[in-house]
């Protein structure tokens, strides 16, 4: 996990709203916004905010496939093979 080095107070934010866009769009590294000296929000770039969407939602189709396998409703590598073959077959 990155370190977050660009923590600002939201009166920076503020202020410097166009300054912060722009260095996100640079060099891609989230800020922390601080309000009464406590984190209050992260402001990410768009392109680093789609890319954890992406992970995230293919994190969840892996943990609903595992959870699949454990109840024992996949099949085997060998019987997919064995699938796809009897399908390549059947189109010839």
């Amino acid at each position: 996990m990155q370190s977050i080095a660009n923590i600002k107070s939201i009166s920076y934010l503020k202020s410097h709203a166009a300054q912060i866009s722009e260095e996100l769009e640079m060099n891609g590294n989230p800020f922390v916004i601080t309000q009464n000296g406590e984190a209050s929000m992260v402001i990410e770039g768009v392109k680093q905010f789609q890319e954890k969407e992406a992970l995230i939602a293919a994190l969840k189709i892996i943990a609903l496939g595992e959870k699949d396998r454990l109840q024992g409703k996949g099949i085997s590598a060998a019987e997919s093979r064995a699938q796809l073959l009897a399908a390549r077959q059947n189109r010839k």
